[in-house]
């Protein structure tokens, strides 16, 4: 079990601040009158030890309070302009970051949990005891702002009101980190001590980048204090390691919902979109998929997408399943984002008047920024994340380096992509969630979409992830296992974290025909051992509406399926009617290949994940009864039918 405010608190410790007194006194020294009077309405005297602790560690020669004005956040764009954090664009409003080639996408291997003697954790994650967590801070962030300006910013993870938002407090030495921030977050300066009250906790995050030079990187860490629920960053820039309201905070998110929440919230690392149906009825749907597995993609499909990468949900008095975004932003991954794929994004982007961060993209001659997969014409030479670029360079070791990074980012607020559904991101009630989905990269098992039986099969399809490692970790490669494309964020054991998983799907509070429907989503099913000599992928992307679409058809009983052990499968007829509406043929071969079973790889795939969670303790036994008994199911049907299975003959 989680204990909050269990051993010392390292912010107050090494910033020598412990009372509010103190506070107050190094408040008064060290900010200058305009800004003192701006953080004057700031009364939480949590929240004011914890920045008095920042400033006396860090030793900034200033301190900067954002309220979130529009004359603040000018004032940070223009002192990130020179301070030289960002760069100005050919288009007015785009600007350019780059980060040390070193520190291009999360540091995986020198991020960690602050854990307490005898705390448990998930097997996936990285720890290390508090003394040492202390040790690191003390030696490393004690000073490093010193010639620097501290700027600190008061946001809120959701709208303000909503019952799963929290507050958080950034503080940073990085322009870069505070312009992203209004793009990403809700400043709620002159809510934030209403917010913190409501909710009963709030977010620290205090991050430095120090001198920003490469030989300082194996030094950076990325801590996340479990029990004081702050986190620090230092030596370097790239937004995931620095950004900590995101994946930071999710991280805490999840310990929240998992040990104080349990049948009344998640935190999960999952997209919210809305599905328009022909009669005009929206249909909400949340969804996992590691980084590279089309969750973007499929957020952007929806009529009306809420968010793209994180949702906090609930239970609602209702009894309906209620989701928010707790951010207002997106920072996502540019290549392969295309007018094809990707239009009403790429009109942002290229023909609207957006603010855009642009970082570790190719900016060519005229100042203008090009990726890989864009489908249009990249210049042959420009400067990119590593320096100055030619077409066809390589490393010292042979290497091409390619134009653009493949995890190069865009930074925008969602309230300028013209899908966006302005009204349901703001509202503090939520959307309601019918359908859960999961993705990821599969190429040769499971089918385009499947739904559960019942909610512990639909825990179950979470926990299954699999996918390829991606751009988005340094220092992780091959295939992992992705349980619920959030295990890099849980914190605590994962049996605690599924049985939470199983007590939220399960509760009893939802009311008649609102408990959500699971399902599995693999937009990644190829050619190979599927009884074709064609090659790549068996769909593209624009078959996401199809799949989508049947699942909102499905929950509104407008269609019927398929029962097999993995679960209920579209019929040919609905499929190709559904593929009719994108203009798109679909011919019964393409249906026999995509969802016919190969029963023996889904054995195997069963197996890889019974032996994987046999390895850790105190798993709810659902878990094991729901493999269990579909395997059983699918080796009598290999009786019966053999290895490959037509699923109409069921």
């Amino acid at each position: 079990m989680l204990e909050l405010k269990k051993g010392i608190d390292i912010l107050t410790d090494v910033g020598g601040v412990n009372t509010i007194a103190e506070a107050r006194a190094i408040i008064e020294a060290k900010l200058d009158n305009v800004n003192r009077e701006k953080l004057a309405p700031i009364t939480n005297e949590e929240a004011l030890i914890k920045i008095a602790a920042a400033i006396n560690m860090c030793e900034p020669d200033d301190v900067f309070i954002n309220t979130g004005s529009e004359e603040d956040c000018a004032w940070i764009r223009n002192y990130s302009l020179e301070k030289g954090e960002e760069k100005p664009l050919a288009k007015k409003g785009h600007t350019i970051h780059f980060d040390l080639a070193e520190d291009q996408a999360r540091l995986v291997n020198q991020t960690f949990y602050i854990v307490n003697e005898n705390e448990k954790t998930s097997a996936m994650a990285k720890k290390v005891l508090r003394s040492e967590g202390h040790a690191y801070v003390t030696q490393y962030m004690k000073g490093i702002m010193k010639g620097m300006t501290m700027m600190i910013g008061f946001y809120a993870r959701g709208p303000v009101g909503a019952f799963a938002t929290t507050a958080a407090i950034e503080i940073s030495s990085s322009t870069y980190v505070l312009h992203s921030a209004e793009l990403l977050y809700r400043n709620c300066y002159d809510k934030f001590d209403a917010e913190a009250e409501r909710r009963g906790i709030f977010f620290t995050n205090v991050h430095s980048e120090g001198p920003n030079r490469p030989e300082d990187v194996p030094n950076a860490r990325i801590f996340m204090d479990r029990s004081w629920l702050t986190t620090f960053s230092t030596f370097c820039t790239y937004a995931g390691n620095t950004l900590l309201m995101k994946k930071g905070n999710h991280r805490f998110s999840v310990d929240y919902a998992t040990y104080f929440g349990v049948e009344k919230e998640l935190s999960e690392h999952m997209f919210i979109t809305g599905l328009k149906g022909k009669n005009g009825k929206v249909t909400y749907f949340a969804g996992a998929a590691p980084s590279g597995c089309g969750k973007t993609t499929t957020a952007m499909v929806g009529t009306g997408f809420v968010g793209d990468d994180l949702a906090q949900m609930w239970i609602a008095e209702d009894g309906t399943c209620r989701a928010i975004n707790p951010e207002a932003g997106i920072f996502g991954i540019v290549e392969d984002v295309n007018r094809e794929g990707d239009p009403m994004l790429m009109n942002s982007l290229r023909d609207n008047d957006t603010e855009v961060i642009w970082s570790n993209v190719l900016i060519g001659e005229d100042n203008v920024p090009y990726w890989n997969g864009s489908g249009e014409n990249i210049p042959d030479e420009g400067f990119n994340f590593q320096g100055a670029w030619k077409k066809g360079m390589t490393t010292a070791d042979g290497k091409v380096v390619p134009p653009s990074h493949k995890n190069s980012r865009c930074t925008i607020d969602a309230k300028a992509i013209e899908n966006h559904d302005v009204e349901g991101n703001a509202d503090p009630a939520g959307v309601p969630v019918k359908i859960i989905t999961y993705s990821g990269r599969d190429a040769d098992t499971m089918p385009p979409v499947w739904v559960a039986k019942n909610s512990d099969a639909g825990v179950a399809i979470g926990a299954s992830i699999v996918s390829a490692a991606t751009a988005t970790e340094i220092g992780a490669t091959g295939v992992r296992r992705q349980p619920w494309a959030n295990a890099p964020f849980i914190p605590g054991a994962l049996a605690d974290y599924m049985d939470a998983q199983f007590k939220f799907f399960n509760s009893k509070k939802y009311s008649e025909g609102n408990r959500p429907i699971m399902a599995g989503l693999n937009y990644f099913l190829t050619h190979a051992n599927r009884g074709s000599d064609g090659n790549g992928l068996l769909g593209e992307k624009k078959d996401v509406h199809v799949w989508l679409g049947w699942l909102a058809s499905y929950v509104n009983g407008e269609v019927e399926a398929i029962e097999t052990p993995i679960g209920f499968v579209p019929k040919y007829d609905d499929l190709k009617a559904l593929f009719a509406g994108i203009d798109k043929e679909y011919p019964k071969s393409m249906y026999d290949m995509q969802f016919a079973l190969y029963l023996d790889k889904i054995v195997a795939r069963i197996d890889l994940q019974t032996e994987a969670y046999g390895k850790e303790d105190n798993l709810p036994p659902q878990l094991f009864t729901v493999f269990s008994a579909q395997k059983a199911e699918l080796l009598a049907l290999k009786d019966t039918h053999g290895a490959i299975l037509d699923v109409e003959k069921l």
